[in-house]
């Protein structure tokens, strides 16, 4: 299971259209906010999570499952590639990061979100 968070619509269902196409089970939430709504994450799971969204930004959304305890295997997407950008994901406990616009196969070859043991 993937969990894709983006707030650009067309970003978005191009994701989802993307993983769904490799037979990856996906669920899209246009916020962090309506993410953390959903509760419970499935065992297993993994994030595609945008940096920059309206409302919690990515980065705000792995600070809040830190703070709570949830260790999720998670995927940066961000228009933004600086050292800094990614050494904050990588600090978060990103298992990888992929500019926009995000290279699909990259993405289908790393979306089993390896745990980070």
């Amino acid at each position: 299971m993937v969990y894709l968070i983006e707030d650009d619509e067309s970003v978005r269902k191009a994701l989802q259209r993307l993983l769904r196409s490799a037979s990856i089970e996906t669920r899209v939430f246009a916020s962090a906010e309506e993410f953390l709504q959903r509760g419970e994450i499935d065992q297993g799971a993994c994030l595609i999570v945008d940096i920059q969204m309206q409302g919690l930004t990515g980065f705000e959304l792995q600070d809040e499952l830190l703070s709570k305890k949830i260790r999720v295997p998670t995927i940066v997407i961000s228009a933004l590639d600086d050292a800094e950008t990614r050494e904050r994901a990588r600090k978060l406990g990103a298992t990888a990061f992929f500019r926009k616009p995000v290279d699909g196969q990259a993405l289908i070859d790393n979306s089993s979100c390896p745990s980070d043991s």
